[in-house]
């Protein structure tokens, strides 16, 4: 999974930061929506903000959903355990189109470019190339 990368200039010189998504969000890189109306008109920029859904590509994705790991409760408390990452896999891909709830989306910006993290459940549809869809 490649994410959106940023460069940070500090007192060691140039280094490459990665933009890492947590859990079962989304980054999403979204459409800047209709401004203007099938007849020809016009709508004002927070006209179109106040839509409830919205559309836009995903840029990345977070792991999953963690699940606990049972295998912790049955051990013995002083021996020492190694920890296994596991997630409920995300439906969502990189490089599908989804619409989302709007009033779940919360906005940042990387590089002066705005992205919006969703979480997977206020997707309401997702978009996938027939190509992607038979890979994976």
């Amino acid at each position: 999974m490649q994410n959106p990368s940023r460069k940070s200039k500090g007192a060691r010189g140039s280094k490459r930061m990665q933009l890492l998504v947590v859990g079962d969000r989304v980054l999403l890189e979204p459409d800047d929506g209709e401004e203007r109306t099938e007849v020809g008109l016009y709508l004002p920029k927070w006209v179109v903000e106040k839509e409830s859904v919205q559309g836009g590509h995903i840029v990345a994705t977070g792991p999953g959903t963690p699940l606990p790991d049972f295998k912790e409760i049955d051990d013995e408390p002083w021996r020492p355990t190694r920890r296994e990452s596991r997630h409920v896999p995300m439906q969502a891909r990189k490089g599908d189109y989804a619409i989302f709830l709007r009033k779940a989306a919360v906005e940042i910006k990387v590089e002066g470019k705005s992205y919006l993290v969703v979480p997977q459940g206020a997707i309401l549809v997702l978009m996938r190339d027939q190509g992607s869809a038979e890979r994976g």
